[in-house]
């Protein structure tokens, strides 16, 4: 059976293709389509997942939309009666959309696709629990979901077991854990629906010294996570401007884009990373406490927050967690295609995720060819040893290295597949990779990557996180070797790899750590600021040549560039 899953027309599009309830293909539109948080119809991610699974549209049994646009309608006409005449002009400004797309999904699908067959709709928080607890594996496990908006819902809560998904708890809009994460953002002068991370980067620089105001005034916050909002601050129920006049009186000026921050600006991440923890812990004690299971699924945009992530698994009695790697928007491909599947029709569980590696791949001799064409000098091993322990020398000197290799991650974390690897004992390197590489503010912390059975020698708690989402401590003696991962507050957003999750890289860090007696990469995304990570050697080749990375490896061919950046052969270390 046949079933691709698809989210559009918000943001992070994306396409899933489920083969016999297993995912064999998901994509973003993004890597596609060059724009990033793309919202567009996923036409590139479409045809990648169908290549991949060698189908046609023709072969599909269903094609499902991951929410309900009706509902989701209902509640934008239902919000705008009650703040009538205040947000009458945003809703004016939306209807064009909703009358020429979002109200006819099923047509747009018929019409881009050329499809007749059937075309489901999940429910947008069903369709991010069940991306998360139907990929985890855990037989029983409860859920949580916590995300800007899907229909009304803003939060879930509930609890899966065998083929089954029950969510018995709701938050409903306007009061969001994702809306006020990204309010604080757009006062910060960061783009919403993308610069979340930012301030989740900035908060570590920061002291919570206006967390008792949030709690106190701006938020009623429950025992059990559930809050509300003192509408007063929030203006986005009427006006694309998120922040009301209330708000700018209690914090000052909003920050102008691009200009110098400020200890203002420290605090308040700060303060709104302290007050999202709170709750998010609050809600996942009281879904243990409620459900009595000791494994938890979380989903939705807001479990990207691999800070409160790390907190919930290292200060609550969780002994297992699954973070959707896709944990936004984009996941609800996954998702709705595993709800119809599991939920709609009833079939059993047959597959879980063990990697988030589900796009396309690169043909090592396209590369090959590609290069020749370019006339750029390349070598190309035909020994896969060989060329790990050339990278590796490279590393250890301190080169910066584009690694692209496999098939493309799912989700907003290069794991090892589009990445950009470095050496993190280097005390400038976080400097370096930020303003000749990544061309990217200079808070943002980069991430370590290590093989799981040397954890517990360099970070605490000694944790699997193959997916990168879940903060944990540099170890303290050992924070002094890995300056360039370690966060000003001493933490690390940590990624885990094994042999089996995937071994070329696996055995780069071994190789590495076997030079250096340091057995941690810096791993970071193989992309610059403002656009989405690469998806094949075309981009990963344009990346190389418009930054300072020092070498290239885009499966077996390797290039180098000497220090004009001027790409060279690679001469023999």
């Amino acid at each position: 059976m046949n079933v691709l899953g698809l989210s559009f027309m918000y943001h992070d599009s994306a396409a899933a293709l489920l083969q016999d309830g297993a995912i064999v293909a998901a994509c973003a539109e993004e890597r596609f389509s060059r724009k990033k948080h793309s919202l567009d119809f996923p036409e590139g991610a479409i045809e990648a997942c169908l290549k991949i699974g060698g189908v046609g549209v023709n072969d599909l049994d269903a094609i499902v939309f991951y929410e309900k646009p009706l509902l989701k309608f209902e509640r934008i006409v239902t919000m705008t009666a009650e703040a009538f005449p205040k947000g009458f002009g945003l809703f004016a400004d939306s209807i064009p959309l909703w009358l020429k797309y979002k109200l006819f999904i099923r047509n747009l699908i018929r019409e881009k696709l050329d499809y007749g067959g059937r075309i489901a709709f999940a429910d947008h928080h069903y369709a991010h629990a069940a991306s998360a607890f139907y990929s985890s594996g855990f037989d029983e496990a409860a859920i949580l979901t916590m995300d800007g908006v899907g229909e009304w819902a803003t939060m879930t809560k509930g609890a899966g077991r065998g083929d089954r998904l029950h969510l018995t708890h709701e938050l409903r809009y306007p009061h969001s854990l994702g809306l006020l994460y990204s309010t604080f953002t757009a006062f910060l002068g960061f783009r919403v629906n993308g610069g979340e991370g930012k301030v989740m980067g900035l908060a570590s620089y920061g002291k919570p010294v206006y967390s008792e105001k949030l709690l106190s005034d701006m938020l009623d916050v429950r025992e059990d996570g559930s809050f509300r909002f003192n509408l007063d601050y929030f203006a986005f129920t009427q006006s694309m401007v998120m922040y009301s006049a209330r708000f700018v009186r209690e914090f000052g000026a909003p920050r102008a884009p691009e200009s110098e921050l400020t200890q203002r600006d420290f605090d308040l991440a700060a303060s709104l990373q302290d007050v999202v923890e709170i709750i998010a812990l609050k809600a996942a004690r009281h879904l243990r406490q409620e459900t009595g299971l000791k494994a938890i699924c979380i989903g939705g945009g807001v479990g990207l927050n691999s800070v409160a992530n790390g907190k919930i698994l290292e200060q609550l009695d969780y002994e297992k967690i699954f973070i959707q790697p896709a944990s936004g928007d984009d996941g609800g491909a996954i998702g709705g295609a595993l709800y119809f599947y599991h939920q709609v029709l009833g079939k059993p569980r047959s597959w879980r995720m063990t990697n988030a590696f589900l796009g396309p791949a690169n043909d090592p001799e396209e590369i090959r060819r590609f290069l020749e064409l370019r006339k750029l000098p390349f070598k190309q091993f035909a020994d896969e040893r060989a060329l790990i322990d050339r990278a590796a020398r490279d590393l250890a000197a301190g080169k910066i290295v584009g690694w692209l290799q496999g098939r493309m991650e799912y989700g907003p974390r290069a794991l090892g597949n589009r990445s950009i690897l470095a050496n993190p004992t280097i005390p400038d390197m976080k400097d370096v990779l930020n303003a000749r590489v990544k061309h990217r503010e200079w808070f943002r912390p980069f991430a370590p990557v290590t093989p799981l059975e040397h954890v517990a020698d360099w970070f605490d708690p000694p944790i699997e996180s193959p997916y990168m989402l879940l903060v944990v401590r540099t170890r303290p003696d050992k924070a002094h070797i890995l300056p360039s991962i370690t966060h000003v507050d001493g933490t690390a957003r940590l990624q885990t790899v094994t042999r089996e999750q995937n071994p070329r890289y696996y055995d780069l860090v071994k190789r590495f750590g076997e030079l250096t007696g340091v057995p941690v990469l810096l791993n970071t995304s193989f992309n610059i600021r403002g656009e989405p990570i690469v998806c094949d050697y075309g981009d990963g080749l344009a990346c190389f040549l418009n930054t300072e990375m020092d070498a290239l490896a885009m499966e077996n061919c390797y290039l180098v560039k000497d220090k004009a950046g001027r790409v060279v052969p690679p001469t023999e270390e």
